[in-house]
């Protein structure tokens, strides 16, 4: 009865909200079939934003002004009316009178709706409430807007609303906009510093033959003019270092690249990537440029070298920590990896600390695997990580002391990866056997390793100075500097799974030849299952006595963000809302079936009152309910969804 209550109600509110539309289509056809047709303006003058008229007051007052923007509020009140336009930079308020504008462009400003975008030409004044005002002697509807605006952007129930119709975002939150402000500010601040310290910006292809430069399973296409196919770019660093083997000494470029990856709230699969190359520097000469590039985007974007981000506080004032691998698992594991003398002693290692490898992992594999696990999570400060395995680093030059390490630093800031640099690999011989021992990665099924560039070697032949480089995430990087989340707040259009999708998945289905046999749905993506393959588990013999029973608490729970956890192809990490003040996060090992976008936003079933445990170094704190059965001799599962109407904290009995 309450389902069909809460249908009724969304019906009768998709049936206003159609009525309110035609509405708004009627006042336009008015507006055309009277000669006022907004759609035919084609320019409009504007000769300040709102901030400037607010912030010069003292010097407008009384002056001729012309502002545009969307109308946000309007309050009729008779002959006057009072509205609020908003354009780039903030809000101002207009007084509107019959007296002065007319009674014609009165009336018609009297049909004007909220969202309906206005030029408005008046006088600077201050309101009798101190609030300044433009005091208007025209008002120009300029577009017509034909849907409704949320009321409260915050109370749409669609969780990835404001993704998918950024547009809408950008209107009605003010903090989105400066968020995407302060990206274009950071951006910019690059290029300045860069182009100060003698850099030149390039472009380099994204359709390549051979994705190389990065640890990543490339998109692959195909063309159709050259019947070839081709792969976007996983990075630019190859395309990079043919230039520095040309003489142009310090180059650098800010592009998109591509990974057919998962997505979770620090990762999209494409994102924008700075990558730069300097000739006769090492990979010290890259730290002390990053530093500075760091302190001064800070100071340029935030004004201040401390920046909050969450919890936590990173002062870039003061030098950046330098840290070696093997110290910092040292520091962090207390095991030191100098007195581990081969692969075999390193998976013993792993295994008696639970840390999950493969059998093609060498000892340089498992430090590295060790220090993701427990050296990561503590370098909030701004850290550099030096001197990487060689195992992990196919394109770096070793350490001429030590040829099991390489020169080759990551930066680190709030537990994050931010930026990853070498001293970079210039014997084109070397290079070959780290090319080759990449494709005997791929062969043993590492897909994302390197495949050998003939192209490039042929570059590093001719010759290629001394060289440093560094590759700059600039989403993360927006991120720290705006203290956002996740990654889809600092892109203006992420990657979204298309609404569709299930509906032309179930075309495909419907297209086929019928089963002989019943089906039945089972999923939210109503994958169809044959019963005659499916098997399900024999209910237990054992009873469990009521009172052990009731005391398992099952809450409903939001999901609000998940993830793959880092270097576990099974584990998903939610963060849920359980109807208490504290997010939970609880680990589920369900990574096969599901990719974390496709949960984000999901109701579902926990149980919450059973003990933390470790997984991957992560708290977990309960378990999320799911059916699991075997179908055609392999394990299926389905995360148990509940209607979304139901609020987050609810007890089930």
């Amino acid at each position: 009865m309450a389902e069909q209550n809460n249908q009724q109600k969304k019906g009768g509110q998709q049936q206003d909200a159609n009525q309110l539309i035609q509405v708004r289509y009627d006042k336009l056809h008015e507006l055309q079939a009277n000669g006022k047709n907004p759609f035919e303006i084609t320019k409009y003058d504007v000769t300040h934003h709102s901030t400037d008229i607010k912030d010069n007051f003292e010097s407008l007052e009384g002056q001729e002004v012309t502002v545009a923007g969307r109308m946000m509020f309007k309050r009729v009140m008779g002959k006057a009316s009072f509205c609020n336009v908003q354009d780039l930079k903030g809000r101002i308020q207009a007084y509107v009178a019959r007296d002065e504008i007319g009674e014609e462009s009165y009336a018609d400003f009297k049909k004007y709706d909220v969202g309906d975008i206005l030029g408005i030409k008046g006088k600077v004044f201050k309101t009798q409430t101190g609030e300044i005002s433009i005091h208007a002697q025209e008002v120009t509807l300029l577009s017509k807007s034909l849907q409704i605006l949320p009321e409260k952007y915050h109370g749409l129930t669609d969780t990835d609303a404001r993704y998918r119709q950024r547009y809408v975002d950008l209107i009605m939150n003010e903090d989105v906009k400066d968020t995407f402000v302060k990206r274009s500010k950071v951006i910019s601040s690059i290029r300045r510093y860069l182009d100060g310290q003698g850099f030149m910006e390039v472009e380099t292809p994204m359709l390549v033959s051979n994705a190389g430069g990065a640890s990543a399973r490339p998109f692959e296409t195909h063309f159709n003019a050259l019947n070839e196919d081709l792969k976007l770019r996983i990075s630019l660093e190859l395309y990079l270092k043919r230039l520095i083997v040309g003489g142009m000494e310090r180059v650098y470029e800010i592009g998109r690249v591509f990974r057919n990856e998962g997505l979770d709230t620090r990762h999209n699969p494409e994102f924008t990537l700075m990558e730069l190359y300097q000739a006769y520097t090492d990979y010290h000469g890259m730290m002390d440029l990053t530093e500075n590039l760091y302190r001064y985007i800070a100071k340029e974007v935030t004004g201040s070298e401390i920046l909050t981000y969450g919890e936590h506080t990173m002062d870039l004032s003061k030098p950046f920590e330098r840290i070696t691998m093997v110290d910092a698992v040292k520091k962090y594991a207390n095991i030191d990896f100098n007195e581990v003398p081969d692969t075999a002693a390193a998976k013993k290692l792993a295994e008696e600390h639970h840390i999950e490898y493969e059998e093609r992992h060498e000892k340089g594999d498992i430090l590295n695997l060790f220090f993701e696990e427990y050296v990561e999570e503590h370098l909030i400060q701004p850290t550099f990580v030096m001197d990487h395995p060689i195992e992990i680093s196919p394109l770096t030059k070793m350490k001429p002391e030590d040829p099991n390490y390489v020169e080759r630093f990551e930066f680190f800031m709030n537990g994050w990866e931010m930026a990853n640099a070498y001293s970079e690999l210039n014997d084109p011989e070397d290079q070959r056997r780290r090319f080759e021992a990449q494709e005997k990665a791929f062969a043993a099924g590492d897909e994302e390793a390197n495949h050998t560039d003939e192209d490039f070697l042929n570059a590093l032949a001719i010759g290629m100075p001394p060289t440093g480089g560094i590759g700059f995430g600039i989403d993360r990087m927006v991120m720290m500097m705006t203290n956002s989340p996740a990654i889809r707040d600092v892109l203006l259009f992420p990657t979204m799974k298309s609404l569709d999708s299930d509906k032309k998945s179930s075309k495909t289905s419907e297209a086929a030849p019928a089963a002989s046999v019943p089906t039945t749905s089972v999923s939210a993506e109503s994958v169809q299952l044959d019963l005659s393959k499916v098997k399900i588990e024999p209910l237990f013999e054992e009873f469990v006595d009521f009172d052990t029973f009731a005391k398992s608490d099952f809450r409903v729970v939001k999901i609000e963000a998940c993830e793959a956890v880092p270097k576990s192809k099974k584990l998903l990490k939610f963060t849920l809302n359980d109807g208490t003040d504290k997010k939970r996060t609880i680990l589920s090992g369900i990574h096969e079936y599901y990719e974390p976008e496709q949960l984000v936003g999901k109701t579902c079933v926990a149980i919450t009152n059973l003990p933390t445990r470790m997984m991957m170094g992560i708290p977990s704190e309960g378990m999320l309910i799911s059916a699991v059965y075997e179908y055609d001799g392999h394990e299926g599962l389905n995360l148990l969804m509940l209607d979304d109407a139901i609020p987050a904290g609810a007890k089930l009995y």
